[in-house]
C-alpha cells in the first residue's frame, strides 16, 4: 500500500504534461494577430476603466491595426469603418501628434475612441492649451473633416487639480471638454455633430492613490462614432 504513492505522483505528472502539450498546440493553432491581441489584452500596459458603465470596452485587437487588412475578414462595413478610424488614430499616435506615452485608444461596436491625459492639453488647473493641446485638436479636426463621424468629447479632472474658478473637479472638467468642442466649432465642425460631457473625477481609469495614477485619471476622450447612434445614451 505504502509504495504506491509514486503511482499518483506519476500520473499527476501525465497529467500535467499532457495539459502544456494541448497548450502548445492551440498556440500553434492560433492566428498571429489573435496571440497579438491576448498579449496586448494580458499586459500591463492595456488601458482599462474601474466603471462598469462605461460605454467603451477594453479592445486589444485595436492595438494591432495597423497587421489588418480588413478585406481578410468577414465583417461589417461598421466594423471596417471602426478598424479605419483606429487605424487612423494609431497613425496619429505613431506620428507625435498625439503623444505616445499619453494616449490610448479603445473601440466597441459603437465606435472608436481616443484618450489623451490632461497635463499634455492644458495648464494645470486651467482650460489654456499647451501646444500639445493644439496639435491633438488639429489631428482631431482633421479625423472630423476627413470622416462623416459625430463625436462625443468626455472630460475627467482630479478634485485636487481644480481651482478658482472652478470650484470642483466637476466644472474643470465640463470646461475643459467645452473648450474641446469650441476649437472644432471655431474651425468650421458643426456644433450639431458634437456633444460635451463633464464626468469630474467619478470614472478614475487607476484608483489614483499617488500622483502618477492621479495624472493618468486627468484625461480627455474623444469618443468618434456613427451619426445614427447620436441619441443612443451609450455614447454618453
Amino acid at each position: 500500500m505504502g509504495g504506491g504513492a509514486w503511482k499518483v505522483a506519476y500520473a499527476d505528472f501525465v497529467t500535467a504534461m499532457m495539459a502544456f502539450f494541448l497548450l502548445l498546440w492551440i498556440l500553434n493553432m492560433v492566428p498571429p494577430e489573435t496571440k497579438a491581441g491576448l498579449a496586448a489584452y494580458f499586459s500591463g500596459e492595456r488601458n482599462f476603466d474601474s466603471s462598469s458603465t462605461s460605454p467603451v470596452s477594453n479592445n486589444p485587437f485595436v492595438n494591432i491595426t495597423n497587421k489588418i487588412d480588413a478585406r481578410d475578414f468577414k465583417i461589417t462595413e461598421v466594423e471596417k469603418s471602426h478598424y479605419a478610424i483606429a487605424q487612423k488614430l494609431k497613425q496619429m499616435i505613431m506620428a507625435d501628434a498625439v503623444p505616445q506615452n499619453a494616449s490610448g485608444i479603445n473601440a466597441d461596436d459603437v465606435g472608436v475612441q481616443l484618450h489623451v491625459n490632461s497635463d499634455v492639453l492644458f495648464s494645470p488647473g486651467t482650460t489654456d492649451l499647451l501646444p500639445g493641446g493644439e496639435k491633438v485638436l488639429s489631428s482631431v479636426l482633421s479625423m472630423m473633416n476627413e470622416y462623416n463621424l459625430y463625436l462625443v468629447v468626455r472630460g475627467h479632472a482630479d478634485s485636487a487639480e481644480a481651482k478658482p474658478p472652478y470650484p470642483s473637479s466637476w466644472e474643470l472638467s465640463g470646461a475643459r471638454s467645452a473648450a474641446m468642442v469650441h476649437y472644432l466649432a471655431d474651425h468650421n465642425i458643426k456644433t450639431t455633430r458634437m456633444r460635451s460631457v463633464a464626468y469630474g473625477d467619478t470614472r478614475p481609469l487607476k484608483p489614483g492613490t499617488d500622483e502618477k495614477t492621479r495624472a493618468v485619471n486627468r484625461r480627455v476622450e474623444f469618443f468618434f462614432h456613427r451619426p445614427e447612434v447620436m441619441t443612443y445614451s451609450v455614447v454618453y
